[in-house]
């Protein structure tokens, strides 16, 4: 047995010897911590980070003027692009990797992808294919997906997969590591502009506020939808365009008030109607006029008078059949 004396020596080395080993075991733990730090930044790409840098306020505007989450632009224009050093984007300014399709009629360069030869849209600046990305997704084709909480960047990324953005099985799995390594989810804060979502209980009803105009691409040009009581004076406010311009664009004078459910154009209309409408022939319908039948296919009231031979006096009747295209 252990004297007194000794009993005591033994539990004061043992408490040294602990005192010790939780010392080492600290510095170990914090090393250990540091080292995993290191390792994530280490994973970053120093040319992807100067990307976000460069873009992230281009993809923050989005976000703004769109409400698609900028965290997942900014992911889906470094994946296309490789961070800007694709041929699309080096030659095109093609930061998306969208390809020419229905309704472009910019300039392009050709390319090989799914298919050989492929024909990529080619823009001015980056800015450019910033935008068109934005109204690339307000076709119907991807509306389901400004239903999703727009701080859930993994719902939207997987939303991208399901409406077929890409062919891709794994690329909501790619959208959502690169959002997740470079935290571009802190761009979609409140700080920057984009409002928390906040479920709604089910017993509380729902508080009448008033929305804004959701922007729509009818034959290539962007639109909203009329709503009763709308002025000129407000939607050229809440669309930030000048009034003059707003009129000009929609062929009216200010006397004319915006019809409930009737497109109004942010910009020129077109000569004639989208390409879905080759060979096609609208019937008239009672109540409809020229130019109502203009703000429905986005066509211009001139150009549509011009294809069909006929002259201001002409007022159709239903039953008539006028050419679109």
């Amino acid at each position: 047995m252990l004297s007194h004396l000794h009993y005591n020596h033994y539990l004061c080395n043992q408490n040294s010897t602990n005192r010790f080993l939780m010392s080492n075991l600290r510095t170990i733990l914090m090393t250990l911590a540091l080292a995993v730090s290191s390792l994530t930044f280490a994973q970053r790409n120093s040319t992807y980070q100067q990307y976000v840098d460069q873009y992230k306020d281009a993809a923050i505007e989005q976000m703004h003027r769109y409400k698609i989450p900028a965290s997942i632009t900014l992911a889906q224009a470094l994946l296309e692009s490789g961070a800007g050093t694709s041929y699309l984007a080096k030659t095109a300014n093609n930061h998306f990797g969208i390809k020419v399709g229905m309704g472009w009629n910019g300039p392009y360069v050709v390319r090989d992808d799914d298919r050989k030869g492929e024909h990529f849209r080619k823009y001015k600046n980056a800015a450019e294919s910033y935008e068109d990305h934005s109204l690339f997704l307000l076709k119907d084709r991807y509306k389901r997906l400004f239903d999703l909480n727009p701080l859930d960047y993994k719902a939207w990324a997987r939303g991208l997969k399901a409406c077929g953005y890409a062919t891709s099985p794994t690329y909501a799995d790619r959208l959502i590591s690169i959002i997740e390594t470079y935290e571009l989810d802190d761009y979609d804060e409140d700080r920057i502009g984009m409002r928390k979502w906040k479920k709604k209980k089910e017993s509380e009803p729902a508080p009448v506020v008033p929305t804004r105009h959701s922007v729509r691409i009818v034959n290539g040009i962007q639109c909203i939808t009329a709503r009763q009581g709308d002025t000129w004076d407000a939607l050229a406010k809440e669309l930030k365009i000048d009034k003059k311009k707003l009129l000009k664009f929609n062929e009216v004078d200010e006397d004319f008030a915006p019809q409930p459910d009737m497109n109004i154009f942010l910009a020129k209309k077109a000569k004639k109607a989208d390409t879905q409408y080759k060979d096609y022939w609208h019937k008239v319908k009672q109540g409809e006029s020229m130019y109502s039948i203009c703000q429905f296919y986005g066509i211009r009231i001139d150009a549509l008078y011009k294809m069909n031979f006929k002259d201001d006096s002409y007022i159709p009747v239903a039953g008539d059949l006028l050419k679109v295209r």
